[in-house]
């Protein structure tokens, strides 16, 4: 039997981040190849990930990163099964990695085919699946462009957005972060009222119109005063027109706006795990 030495684990543990135990069993099944090691690694990662395949993984961690000028961002969710994994350093490591990757890419499959440390991602987290026993995989995948574009994360790594802006001016970064912070505390379903999905809407007037016939108004009367409850559904739930978390008085757009007077939000992306 080949010796297997303490340094060997190390080093294997090191590439692969799996255990103590299961790098020195890989090891000496493998006689001490260190190649083949890794490989038996790998197989063992395929074996778990087939049998939590149906697992849910609706904790982990959603991370946004935005490139050096500030013209393009992404967010991804690693997602795990337990709050326990989403909290580990070296998950919350491994997501921070992989986001800093996701830039380069335009779709979630190039991503998930990309190399990383010698592996494809996806074949990273198959890998991971074994290290850590939980169905581990990319949740969220949001790109976005502007002229500028800022970014937030939530305590906790639970929400993560980005805001773009119409122009790179003198206190971008501030107003981006904070426009950033609103979406992720109010859920803006789109960001202004040309967004908005016609299916919500008709279902906004169909619950308004309910609503009103339960108070016996009218029929004749319950288009026009639904239409009116939409305007308010409107200001809540789309971005630009809600009211500014930090100054109530003011909308998202006016506020940006006091920034500079050109300056508009042109669009954002939300990833909430949970």
């Amino acid at each position: 039997m080949v010796k297997v030495t303490a340094a060997d684990v190390n080093k294997l543990r090191k590439a692969t981040g799996a255990g103590m135990m299961d790098c020195k069993n890989a090891l000496v099944e493998a006689e001490g190849d260190f190649d083949k090691a890794i490989e038996i690694l790998r197989k063992k990662g395929q074996k778990v990930a087939a049998k939590r395949a149906d697992r849910d993984s609706s904790e982990g961690a959603a991370i946004a990163k935005v490139n050096g000028d500030h013209t393009s961002g992404v967010i991804i969710s690693l997602n795990c099964e337990t709050d326990f994994v989403a909290k580990n350093e070296s998950f919350v490591a491994l997501a921070n990695d992989l986001a800093e990757l996701a830039l380069d890419f335009n779709s979630k499959d190039d991503f998930l085919g990309a190399e990383f440390n010698g592996l494809s991602v996806q074949e990273k987290l198959t890998e991971q699946t074994g290290v850590i026993g939980e169905k581990i995989e990319i949740g969220g995948f949001r790109k976005l462009s502007a002229p500028f574009v800022g970014s937030y994360i939530h305590a906790g790594n639970k929400i993560a957005t980005l805001v773009g802006l119409s122009e790179a001016v003198e206190g971008a970064a501030i107003a981006a972060k904070d426009v950033a912070m609103q979406a992720a505390a109010m859920n803006p379903v789109a960001l202004n009222e040309d967004g908005v999905d016609q299916s919500i809407i008709d279902k906004e007037i169909e619950i308004a119109k309910d609503q009103l016939r339960q108070e016996g108004k009218p029929e004749n009367m319950l288009e026009n005063i639904a239409k009116g409850k939409l305007k308010r559904f409107f200001k809540d739930n789309t971005l630009v027109n809600q009211a500014f978390i930090k100054d109530s008085k003011q909308s998202v757009a006016q506020y940006v706006k006091s920034v500079a007077s050109d300056l508009e939000v042109t669009g954002f992306e939300r990833v909430a795990l949970g």
